[in-house]
């Protein structure tokens, strides 16, 4: 005789699906709520704070900024003084009186500039660490599984992950703040150019920390991920200024241009001569992506510096990454005589909005392989890696 067991679905499940069916996640992968992003913000902060670390590198930051500011101010006293006899920008003397050399000369573009490159390289080095480990740190130790399997979505996860990760690393930005705007005192600064500078390297942070994220979510081991975004961002920072150097060959050749220079007489005449140029309006994309560039060429210039021939460091990127997307000119005046009418002027186009879509872009695609790679079921998982 044979007997008919009868099987009671749990509710929820699918009549006649796999016994490892679930119910789909309310909003699918993609679903972004308020509250499921808070929460997962919230957990991340509250272990970062109460850890002890957090607290020793934030005052350890603080104590290096200090130092670092009282240094760039001595510096730029000896390299730029009361009698600091410069050059304007059109190479005559930059000062009209004895009466205007009595003045303090405004060091601010020169030390605002050293600053904001300290603190974006040590931004560059810290926002790795803080999401580097986000994503595979859980997995090892078993607290990942626990947030997959509740109500939150793959994105609400990794944008969660990415929010607490990107404050961590704006919270290093706010300690070295006071030292960023200090060099207004130091005169030649303008307030938009702080404020412009600021915003950049808080969405600049931002992107280094999706990076890290992306690669903890690419690979299994906390150390491979940390190693992996490092290598990425000295591709950004250096790489660039190598590849670009590298392609100079590549971009030489020999052009017939209208050179006005000097004759045997001493007198200026127009002629065509053959010259070996490098045609950079051919490669200057290539670092358009550098964070350095994009900060630089995108803060507005000092009026201070470029009259009293100050160093600035924002504007010497400026003006050489600008030169090089203009390229060589048509006509070249050798005499400087005023004869120069048709020379190609340099080019006055801004890169950085170029430079900082890319970025963005670079960071978005990796936010997007995060959530891809949150996803349940997945078909397969790399040896070794901890579920739960």
């Amino acid at each position: 005789m044979s007997h008919v067991v009868e099987v009671t679905p749990e509710p929820g499940a699918t009549p006649g699906a796999p016994e490892h069916h679930r119910p789909p996640r309310p909003g699918g992968t993609w679903t972004l709520r308020r509250h499921g992003v808070r929460t997962v913000v919230e957990l991340e902060l509250r272990q970062r704070v109460r850890s002890t670390r957090w607290r020793v590198a934030l005052g350890a930051w603080f104590v290096v900024c200090v130092l670092v500011t009282w240094l760039t101010f001595r510096t730029s006293a000896q390299l730029v003084g009361p009698d600091y006899a410069g050059y304007s920008a059109d190479g005559t003397d930059a000062f009209s009186s004895e009466l205007e050399m009595t003045f303090h000369v405004p060091r601010g573009p020169l030390i605002f500039g050293l600053i904001v490159f300290f603190v974006m390289l040590a931004g560059f080095l810290v926002a790795p660490t803080l999401s580097a480990g986000a994503i595979n740190g859980d997995r090892d130790a078993g607290t990942l599984a626990t947030l997959q399997v509740t109500l939150l979505s793959p994105a609400e996860i990794a944008v969660g992950k990415l929010l607490a990760g990107w404050t961590a690393a704006v919270a290093f930005l706010v300690v070295a703040l006071p030292f960023v705007v200090v060099s207004l005192a130091a005169g030649g600064v303008r307030v938009v150019s702080l404020a412009v500078t600021l915003v950049l390297l808080v969405v600049l942070l931002g992107v280094v920390c999706a990076i890290g994220l992306g690669f903890s979510a690419l690979v299994s081991r906390t150390t491979a991920s940390a190693l992996l975004t490092y290598l990425t961002v000295l591709a950004l920072t250096v790489g660039t200024v190598v590849l670009f150097g590298l392609t100079f060959p590549l971009i030489t050749q020999t052009d017939e241009v209208r050179v006005n220079d000097y004759t045997a007489d001493a007198s200026c005449t127009w002629s065509t001569q053959s010259e070996t140029r490098s045609h950079t309006e051919r490669t200057w994309w290539l670092l358009a992506a550098n964070p350095f560039v994009v900060v630089a060429d995108a803060a507005p210039s000092a009026p201070g510096a470029a009259r009293y021939g100050v160093p600035d460091p924002l504007q010497a990127i400026r003006s050489g990454v600008r030169e090089a997307r203009s390229g060589p000119a048509d006509r070249e005046d050798w005499c400087g005589d005023g004869a120069d009418a048709g020379v190609q002027p340099g080019s006055t186009a801004p890169v950085w909005p170029w430079g900082l879509g890319a970025d963005l872009l670079l960071g978005a695609g990796a936010v997007w392989l995060t959530v891809r790679r949150l996803r349940i079921p997945q078909g397969a998982l790399p040896r070794g890696t901890r579920v739960a």
